[in-house]
């Protein structure tokens, strides 16, 4: 993982990718960036930076918090710093000229992750499905 040196030339060729920006839970006043429909379902960290690193991006995770959520609870916790351009000011890859390309990207990715799609065909539903399960054992108890 890479680290920003104090040098704000540096800072200028990251991005900041919070996951409450690709969150199709999210309305756009709470802080969502991208059309619901290319959103995906309580993205975290981790899921934004394994999609990034495995697309050959240098990025790395900050202990931050988005302004606009008000859950503070760990799951939702955390920034990813993405790097967009070379010290001589390309891209580090053409694919990814904007933050919404990047966005666009990750949110197309995330739901093809391992750990998403082993849920059971990875759609809206199954998710439903789980939670709906898992309030029925605490029923039970």
């Amino acid at each position: 993982m890479a680290h920003l040196t104090q040098n704000p030339a540096d800072k200028e060729r990251f991005i900041c990718v919070y996951p409450i920006y690709i969150n199709s839970k999210k309305t756009l006043a709470e802080g969502r960036r991208i059309p619901t429909e290319k959103a995906v379902e309580n993205p975290s960290c981790a899921e934004i930076r394994d999609v990034l690193t495995a697309a050959g991006m240098n990025v790395y995770v900050e202990n931050k918090m988005h302004p606009r959520e008000w859950n503070r609870d760990v799951q939702f916790r955390g920034r990813v710093r993405v790097q967009m351009k070379q010290a001589d000011g390309s891209f580090c890859q053409e694919k990814f000229t904007s933050r919404k390309d990047v966005m666009f990207y990750v949110a197309e990715m995330i739901p093809k992750l391992k750990t998403r799609t082993q849920k059971g065909g990875g759609s809206d539903t199954s998710s439903q499905q789980g939670e709906g399960g898992k309030k029925s054992k605490k029923k039970k108890k």
